[in-house]
């Protein structure tokens, strides 16, 4: 449980201790502070925005997603909450959705360095091409002393294969700041752009030259003619032992599990009492029937979707896959019900009682099955 705020630490000061500790790769301590602010403050922006990039240090991307869609919900115009949400979806590999926030954080502060050569370097990792290449330009012109600005157009230039300009912005960004050559072994959360950024270049090392220029090493006149021995790559510095959080700090297990329950409760029982009516209007017209069961079973499935998404305090995509492990019985619950509404589509399109009945069991199971996982 985190520790309750203390009456003089203001949430900000929570923020402020996690981020030291998350230098030291005590991510574990860090979060437990900002549970300890945002006891106080659930929404604040900032907290949430801190708290996933704690989890993405600790390679978390579902925990670190939870909180960065919370931060975004909290102030969906907040440049940190954006930057850090494609960040988690990137690693939770939802490209598609990533490209998109990138896409709003370059056309949303245009003429912000920071906004610019962080938005190409997300919308390269999504999808790379030309606006990410032109972002990361840009950010290079609107910043030409900074190195991070040069060290996202290498890094965007080397995914497009254009290595010359790679390894010169990447030899720039070096001579503005030589530790930059060691980023991709800092640990902590200020700099977490430039330390991802970098690692991103490391792992492009093997299609382009990009380390820090060595001095050329004397030939080995032991060796064969022609041949020079390679230098030795420079020690790694140190990185001190990381210590990853091991509970949610944001727990919304059971209001997650409440609000798909409720999605079974009401979107199966509309589709049983959609397809009783749907059965009874036979008795006047086949047809009224199945116009009336194509329009609800619609009606229904959309109402269904957007419930849910609407209900869940986290995303979808972190939900389904812990009920699939902790909660199948409710898991398969929430699955049939999604599924009720498409047999009356499907009795609309051919007719015949089959469709109508499989439609009304399907969503009995899916309410038997919600009851029988609350009873376990």
């Amino acid at each position: 449980m985190p520790a309750p705020l203390e009456p003089d630490t203001t949430p900000e000061e929570h923020r402020q201790r996690a981020l030291l500790l998350a230098d030291l790769g005590r991510y574990d301590e860090a979060a437990d502070e900002i549970a300890a602010g945002l006891t106080a403050e659930p929404q604040e922006v900032n907290l949430l925005a801190t708290l996933a990039r704690i989890h993405l240090a600790a390679e978390q991307p579902a925990e670190a997603l939870a909180a960065a869609e919370r931060a975004a919900s909290a102030d969906p115009q907040a440049l940190p909450a954006l930057v850090v949400r494609a960040m988690a979806l990137t690693d939770s590999r939802r490209f598609a959705d990533a490209a998109r926030i990138a896409g709003e954080i370059l056309h949303g502060w245009p003429d912000d360095p920071y906004a610019q050569r962080t938005g190409a370097a997300l919308l390269s990792e999504s999808r790379n091409g030309q606006e990410a290449l032109n972002a990361a330009w840009n950010g290079v012109k609107a910043a030409p002393t900074e190195a991070e600005a040069h060290l996202v157009l290498a890094l965007v230039a080397a995914r497009l294969r254009l290595f010359d300009l790679a390894q010169r912005a990447y030899g720039e960004a070096l001579e503005l700041d030589s530790a930059i050559a060691d980023a991709s072994q800092e640990t902590g959360i200020v700099r977490f752009e430039r330390r991802r950024w970098a690692q991103a270049i490391e792992d492009l090392a093997e299609l382009a030259s990009l380390s820090t220029p060595q001095e050329p090493a004397p030939a080995d006149t032991t060796d064969t003619p022609g041949t020079a021995t390679a230098p030795a790559a420079p020690a790694a510095p140190a990185v001190p032992p990381v210590s990853r959080p091991t509970r949610p700090v944001l727990d919304t297990s059971e209001e997650s599990s409440e609000a798909v329950r409720e999605t079974v409760r009401y979107g199966a029982g509309g589709t049983i009492v959609a397809a009783v009516l749907a059965a009874a209007m036979t008795l006047t017209s086949t047809g009224i029937s199945r116009v009336w069961a194509g329009l609800i079973g619609v009606l229904v499935f959309g109402a269904v979707i957007f419930w849910f998404r609407g209900r869940l305090p986290e995303p979808v995509g972190v939900v389904l896959p812990r009920l699939r492990n902790n909660d199948q019985k409710l898991a398969v619950a929430v699955y049939l019900t999604f599924a009720a509404p498409l047999f009356l589509l499907a009795y609309a399109v051919i007719g015949g009682p089959i469709p109508l009945v499989a439609g009304m069991l399907t969503a009995v199971v899916a309410e038997l099955l919600t009851v029988l996982g609350r009873r376990r």
